[in-house]
């Protein structure tokens, strides 16, 4: 009895508090709209889009509880870049490889980066998500960890919707509000994509419009082609501290490459060309408890963190530069 008591009482205060953020919710939405219209969209788009979002639970349990934040960089490289990714990538490639190669030598973009970035965010375009993308934007922006951030993203969305260059009834995706083959943010579609087949639409689900998409927001952050991403190193024990980085948001104390040389037992095995801006990183420190300190790491190149402006993870650059490497290999 005294357990059926406590069962109901859980059932009841969970049953509380999703009334109670609802009514939160709905009391953001009223504000959010009216600053929304204030931003200069026009009523009709926003509370046409707006009036069917709804606060979504599991948003918050997803953002939560990323797989950036749990899993050691093995395994969780080991999951992106398998060889049934690859044959995947290259299936894909010979289906589409005229337009690929001529993306890749129009931006100065390797294919084989685009083909890992495609095949790490939505299995080469069979994961684009189901989420209603305003609900879900409207949830994160309503939630207080990264507010404003998600407020921005979802002004952006009504004002692409607003000038007719999102269609507002293929507004599903990713839990973050990420839509198409690349998993594109509406800042970023707004700053970086492209009609690329110059229908007058542009359709991330295409194959021409999401690559060359992707390739003219690579090719527009500085990405360098044919240099090098990253390479798994041996740290020696009397590194300095302070040139480990752990956390994405701000890699520090870069030096060029020679300079670590004294710290690195594998240097010259790594056969490293020229005299590069470098840094260390241990991914799995501040990640995975009793990890070792200098192990694992890896000495990243400036390409290594063009791929964290696209998702600022340690672990996702790591494993969008290892399945590069595996497509090169194959192509």
């Amino acid at each position: 009895m005294f357990n059926l008591i406590i069962k109901f009482l859980f059932l009841y205060l969970l049953l509380f508090s999703n009334i109670s953020a609802n009514q939160d919710f709905n009391n953001w939405l009223k504000k959010f709209q009216t600053t929304a219209i204030e931003s200069g969209i026009s009523k009709k788009v926003v509370y046409e889009i707006m009036s069917n979002a709804k606060f979504l639970p599991k948003v918050i349990e997803y953002d939560r509880y990323q797989p950036e934040f749990y899993e050691d960089t093995s395994t969780y490289i080991k999951k992106r870049s398998s060889n049934r990714k690859i044959k995947a990538g290259i299936k894909l490639y010979n289906q589409e490889k005229i337009t690929i190669e001529k993306i890749e030598k129009e931006f100065s973009v390797e294919k084989e980066l685009l083909l890992a970035l495609m095949g790490i965010e939505t299995n080469f375009g069979k994961y684009l998500g189901k989420m209603d993308i305003v609900s879900s934007l409207a949830t994160l922006s309503y939630d207080k960890r990264r507010s404003a951030f998600f407020t921005e993203e979802l002004l952006i969305l009504l004002k692409l919707v607003d000038s007719n260059i999102i269609n507002k009834d293929i507004l599903y995706g990713s839990w973050a509000g990420a839509f198409g083959n690349f998993q594109f943010m509406p800042r970023t579609i707004r700053n970086y994509a492209i009609d690329y087949n110059k229908n007058k639409t542009i359709e991330l689900k295409n194959t021409e419009d999401s690559f060359a998409s992707a390739a003219n927001y690579l090719n527009t952050i500085g990405w360098k082609k044919n240099e090098p991403c990253f390479f798994k190193i041996d740290l020696k024990e009397n590194i300095p501290k302070k040139y480990l980085n752990s956390s994405a948001r701000n890699i520090k104390n870069k030096r060029q490459v020679k300079f670590f040389k004294k710290y690195i037992r594998n240097f010259d095995d790594l056969k490293i060309q020229g005299n590069l801006n470098t840094a260390i990183i241990i991914p799995d420190k501040d990640i995975i408890p009793g990890a070792e300190t200098l192990s694992p790491a890896y000495i990243v190149f400036e390409n290594y963190e063009k791929i964290l402006n696209w998702n600022r993870s340690l672990r996702f650059a790591l494993a969008v530069c290892t399945l590069k490497e595996g497509f090169k290999n194959e192509i």
